[in-house]
């Protein structure tokens, strides 16, 4: 290994963000349960109502409809356990673990909606960045990977549900929300307590919360002032370094509609756990498809379902990018993986 690690895996978790650690760190000052009527459990409180602002802000929707859980596939649960709605193949475990699969996918990974009222189509996918155009009255979205990438709006979408999580935008792992349209009201699955508003009982993370809050708010920061076409720039760079003229490694979703940050490369010849490691020891932190799926030697669902064949899907990894990759890192990335290219094919 030359020079020092890069992490190129934003969408498995993104960096803690300096901004949610200090006010993670404030929050454990903060003695009371948000629970308790004195003066300490009120101040308690009023960390977690900050951080409800701030989400909804972000997310563009009102505050009383923002709904902490533990992450987004709590979130996923709470919005569809008993709906029989519809999915994809292409969407989250998390997700299709509630839903029946029988949506359509193209190659381009685009989802056919026939019945938006009974579906739950993610906002963008997490191995490909391929991002969908959600139909106006959908169930249930995932917007967990392009919150805090792209320009989300909640209240425009004409939404049901969203579910968001904070460590992909630079938050504390173990806190994510779901985000219910005006009106809407969904039965606890967790009782006791009766915290968030009768939706969620037990007694709130108030720490992860603050700086869920926090990096919900920088996050959209760096949204607004295009943080995220340097990202772009720098995938394209990345891409068009290694597809090169009779290059075997090709970018997945590529025509598509995409995050700014992620690339899905397939080498044919080469199993994407392999690339992983041979990457890792060269100082490198990439995936081979959603860290929810890791450790679990088989081809991509995804990849499948957008017609890519069992051994070509095994061929993959995801490089994701973010706001402080340097192009220097991306620069070393690319020489690293023709170097060990050329070892394993020959080209």
């Amino acid at each position: 290994m030359s020079g020092p690690r890069a992490y190129l895996d934003w969408n498995a978790t993104a960096p803690l963000r300096p901004e949610a650690r200090d006010a993670m760190v404030a929050a454990m000052d903060v003695a009371g349960n948000p629970s308790s009527v004195h003066a300490e459990g009120r101040g308690a409180k009023a960390l977690v109502e900050r951080a409800r602002a701030q989400v909804a802000e972000a997310m563009g929707a009102a505050a009383a409809d923002v709904v902490f859980v533990s992450g987004a596939t709590e979130a996923a649960a709470l919005a569809m356990a008993g709906r029989g709605l519809a999915s994809a193949p292409v969407e989250h475990e998390a997700v299709a673990a509630w839903g029946d699969g029988s949506l359509a996918v193209d190659a381009g990974g685009r989802v056919a909606v026939a019945d938006p009222a009974r579906a739950a189509v993610q906002a963008a996918n997490s191995e490909t960045g391929v991002m969908q155009d959600l139909p106006a009255g959908l169930a249930v979205s995932d917007m967990t990977q392009a919150f805090g990438k792209v320009p989300v709006a909640f209240d425009w979408s004409r939404v049901e549900m969203a579910l968001v999580s904070a460590h992909k935008l630079g938050g504390p792992k173990g806190v994510g929300a779901l985000v219910l349209k005006r009106g809407l009201d969904v039965a606890a699955a967790i009782r006791g307590g009766g915290q968030e508003m009768g939706r969620r009982s037990g007694t709130e993370n108030v720490v992860g919360i603050a700086g869920f809050g926090a990096a919900a708010e920088a996050a959209s920061r760096d949204v607004e002032r295009g943080a995220w076409d340097r990202v772009a720039e720098l995938r394209t760079f990345l891409e068009t370094s290694l597809e090169g003229p009779g290059s075997p490694t090709k970018s997945v979703g590529k025509d598509s509609h995409r995050l700014p940050n992620t690339s899905c490369l397939v080498t044919p010849g080469w199993k994407g756990e392999t690339q992983v490691m041979a990457m890792d020891l060269a100082g490198f932190a990439v995936s081979a498809g959603s860290a929810c799926s890791s450790g679990k030697v088989r081809e991509s669902a995804v990849l499948r379902a957008m017609g890519l064949g069992e051994e070509e899907a095994r061929c993959a990894i995801r490089v994701s990018l973010g706001p402080t990759t340097e192009r220097a890192e991306v620069e070393r990335f690319v020489a690293a993986f023709l170097r060990q290219r050329e070892k394993r094919l020959g080209s």
